[in-house]
């Protein structure tokens, strides 16, 4: 059964191909693959994320407040109609990222965010998470925003579960098609050959992986998908305005 809640910190680093590889292959000596990147294989992820009608969700994380919040429908590939998603709400409170997501189809996860009615509940949903979503929803006016997409290496310790790493790239967007069925595909959002890297733990990281950090000098970095996402459309938007004027 799919973790439905999580409380821990991420600490991200933007990084080269050639950087990627040198840190992977060290890694494996620790950690094992997802069982979906067997077989050197990368699975890709699909978001759509919504926000209010003047992007207030987007905008206050940016400001980087202690509090933020937002939220997303996740499919892992591209979902049916009728296919199963994760609808997940992600909050972040003095550096501790908590998500709380429920299995839902997809047609009941649009329905309940367009509508705010709770969907008739059934056993793959959780139902605590379904009531704090419907809190949120009717504190918010939401509409789908962007789509966002990646293909992701996920690697979990062997001898501590709690601490993953994940690499994404070819991460791309779209603010047109917002439908997670109309297929995989969208715009660069960071340059080709890029490579995200997230370490994900629930305390601090242990000792080994802090040294090949330091040792390869990875660096933390401020990276949010949707929040660069958001940052590229409004300075296009400003420079269009200001090539009207």
């Amino acid at each position: 059964m799919a973790i439905e809640v999580f409380n821990r910190y991420e600490n991200k680093y933007l990084m080269d191909t050639k950087s990627f590889s040198t840190l992977y292959n060290e890694l494996l000596a620790y950690m094992e693959l997802d069982e979906y990147n067997k077989n050197d294989k990368f699975y890709s992820i699909s978001n759509m994320y919504y926000d209010t009608e003047h992007d207030s969700l987007i905008r206050n994380s940016l400001a980087k407040p202690k509090y933020r919040e937002k939220l997303r429908i996740r499919a892992y590939g591209i979902p049916e109609k009728d296919g199963k998603v994760y609808l997940e709400l992600k909050k972040k409170v003095f550096g501790l990222v908590n998500k709380r997501r429920t299995a839902l189809k997809l047609n009941e996860a649009y329905e309940f965010v367009r509508t705010g009615e709770v969907p008739e509940l059934k056993p793959y949903m959780n139902q605590q998470v379904i009531h704090e979503i419907d809190y949120f929803l009717q504190r918010y006016e939401l509409q789908p925003k962007v789509y966002l997409a990646y293909d992701r290496i996920a690697m979990f310790c062997k001898n501590n579960r709690d601490l993953r790493i994940t690499f994404d790239t070819n991460i791309r967007s779209r603010r047109y098609d917002l439908k997670l069925e109309d297929g995989d595909y969208g715009e660069s959002l960071i340059s080709g050959g890029q490579w995200l890297m997230e370490v994900k733990a629930e305390k601090t990281i242990p000792v080994w992986l802090s040294k090949m950090l330091s040792k390869h000098e990875m660096f933390r970095t401020s990276f949010s998908k949707y929040g660069n996402e958001y940052k590229k459309m409004r300075n296009r938007r400003f420079a269009g305005e200001v090539v009207e004027r």
